[in-house]
């Protein structure tokens, strides 16, 4: 497991030093929303999302300044959502990645204009012909973090997240939930990687299966830390979804069930790369990874 925390580590300081360059920053009348953005993006973040685009492509042999760049636009729109999240109409956080949410470190109208930031600079540094010289590539890159980011992905699964609030869920909703509220990115990230290196659609397919698994394992280990973890570790509160009533597999199957499910996911991930043999081993290292972590 050192390995992939290695390689981990390693990719977020590189997608760091890329962020710093690409994000906008000035000095005139608008400077407090560029300040809120790169306060948002630049804080301390494990970078997932960023590192699966990146293993994924790089299996495909797709050069590394593309890969960054695709990297950086993925944990903007990452950050985004988390800013959004955070806001007192949502989960109303005061604390994430440790240091205060951007509605507390600036106010509420400014971290919405820096979340809409992030969320259009991501899909502009996609549609640069830096990030892949072939058009047909970036507009399927673009749709493809569209179709993730907006009400079949991820928005929706926020919506879906408020509505089930207090209320009785069954596994099919849940599985839905989360799978359109993180999974849908996580899926992305990894898409994006193989669009990028023009995978074959049996690769493209077993990728998509690796996402999908890790997606949903990577929910479930999520929210058990919520019920196990510290906000030490976490960087953020804990035992917030039982207070809230969040719809979670831990509420519904237990700690033990959750803990099963999340180690079966792990596995049927890791069996989905069986065709790219040792070229994928990080990433089905990352799966074990998902579920064991502590923050």
């Amino acid at each position: 497991m050192s390995g992939v925390r290695k390689a981990l580590d390693d990719t977020a300081r590189e997608v760091d030093q890329w962020m710093e360059r690409l994000l906008p920053d000035n000095d005139g009348p608008d400077a407090r929303l560029t300040d809120a953005m790169r306060y948002a993006a630049l804080g301390p973040g494990k970078r997932l999302r960023p590192f699966l685009l990146v293993e994924c492509g790089r299996i495909f042999d797709v050069a590394r300044p593309r890969l960054m760049r695709a990297a950086v636009a993925v944990e903007c729109l990452h950050t985004y959502s988390l800013v959004h999240d955070d806001l007192p109409c949502m989960d109303d956080d005061d604390l994430r990645r440790g240091r205060p949410t951007v509605h507390k470190a600036y106010d509420e109208a400014t971290a919405v204009l820096a979340g809409d930031g992030l969320l259009t600079f991501a899909f502009e540094l996609l549609a640069d012909p830096e990030t892949h010289p072939d058009a047909r590539v970036r507009a399927d890159l673009v749709l493809a973090l569209a179709k993730a980011s907006g009400a079949e992905g991820m928005v929706g699964g926020q919506m879906i997240d408020l509505a089930c609030e207090q209320a009785d869920v069954d596994e099919r909703i849940i599985t839905r939930l989360q799978q359109m509220k993180t999974g849908a990115l996580i899926s992305a990230s990894c898409e994006l990687g193989a669009l990028m290196g023009h995978a074959s659609p049996d690769a493209m397919q077993a990728i998509m299966g690796y996402a999908r698994d890790l997606g949903l394992a990577f929910q479930i280990a999520d929210d058990l830390l919520d019920v196990t973890g510290n906000e030490e570790e976490m960087g953020k509160a804990v035992n917030k979804d039982a207070g809230a009533g969040k719809a979670t597999f831990v509420a519904l199957l237990g700690v033990d069930r959750a803990k099963q499910q999340a180690d079966l996911l792990a596995r049927q991930a890791a069996k989905h790369l069986d065709m790219f043999g040792a070229r994928a081993e990080t990433l089905r290292e990352t799966a074990r990874f998902v579920v064991d972590r502590r923050s």
